[in-house]
């Protein structure tokens, strides 16, 4: 009996921490390329090869449930975000950080997840299937980047867009031609498509750092949108007698988008957002959208990236 226990123990710490450490794996990068990722929460740089770096971030930035071609399209532009980032290819690196390429913060770089927080995640048997499926996304993929005129491409996404992408002037002041508003009507299954979100006045003025609220001034409305970009989204809007970016206030109330409609009532805001993040690149749920209406990851990619090339790292 104590020797089939041992064994079934054996068994089990070989499944949950040794398994793990050898599924899928993916070749070497090209060229060796490594990655010098900084762990915020431990305080720590660690060396991870290219390709084991973008598993964890495809992981981390896009449900493993998608199709497969939306999960490649989503490798090749983390990919592409960290060859630009890399101090090798003449990137800014981590600056915070003397050594870091990038962190595991997505405030700052991408998200990331190693293999034990992802069996915490998804529990050890939908790590076993979401793993091999991330695994072989990332190898098809495997050296590819993103490219305009020769250089690596700012290939930035986002959860969900809305009816249209924003073009990067909108977000970042810098109009970038291979980042422009096009048409999206595929991520329509995402659960932050639309929602509400509401704020008492008391927590405007304070987030806002607003002098007295009042709900109306002058006898004009409390709340209006004074302009729009082309895609839709609030370029600026009046609250009272102060004059916001629709990227500032999305800022600062936490709002999911720009891409909203606002209503007084009474002693609330009441904030509609179609869309989550900031409408720029990639539009992850689009990307699932369109890759089950039969789109390949290349498609993907050069409909959200306009005028860019699919190339590969020398090997």
């Amino acid at each position: 009996m104590k020797q089939a226990l041992c064994g079934l123990f054996l068994s089990l710490f070989f499944l949950l921490f040794l398994l793990p450490l050898t599924l899928s794996k993916c070749g070497p990068a090209p060229q060796g390329i490594t990655v010098r990722l900084y762990l915020k929460e431990a305080k720590k740089v660690i060396t991870l090869d290219l390709e084991e770096y973008i598993m964890g971030v495809v992981a981390a930035e896009m449900p493993a449930n998608f199709h497969p071609e939306a999960l490649k399209a989503q490798a090749v532009a983390a990919r592409t975000v960290t060859v630009r980032r890399l101090k090798r290819f003449g990137g800014p690196g981590y600056p915070a950080v003397p050594g870091a390429d990038l962190s595991d913060d997505v405030n700052d770089s991408q998200a990331w997840l190693s293999k034990q927080q992802l069996i915490v995640k998804w529990g050890f048997i939908n790590f076993l299937g979401n793993w091999r499926k991330i695994a072989e996304a990332v190898e098809v993929t495997r050296g590819q980047i993103l490219t305009y005129q020769g250089q690596p491409i700012d290939a930035v996404y986002h959860s969900t867009s809305g009816p249209r992408t924003e073009a990067s002037e909108a977000v970042w002041g810098v109009a970038l031609p291979y980042l422009r508003s096009v048409e999206c009507r595929f991520d329509q299954h995402s659960p932050k498509y639309s929602q509400e979100q509401a704020f008492t006045l008391s927590e405007v003025q304070s987030r806002l750092q607003l002098g007295k609220v009042s709900p109306a001034s002058a006898g004009r409305p409390f709340v209006q949108i004074l302009t729009q970009t082309g895609s839709g989204r609030v370029e600026s809007i009046r609250l009272g007698d102060q004059v916001f970016s629709g990227t500032e206030l999305r800022r600062r109330l936490g709002l999911n988008s720009t891409y909203f409609q606002c209503r007084h009532d009474g002693e609330r805001l009441i904030f509609k957002t179609t869309g989550y993040g900031h409408g720029v690149g990639l539009c992850q749920y689009g990307a699932d959208g369109l890759a089950k209406q039969g789109r390949d990851y290349r498609q993907i990619l050069t409909y959200y990236y306009q005028g860019v090339q699919l190339s590969k790292l020398a090997p």
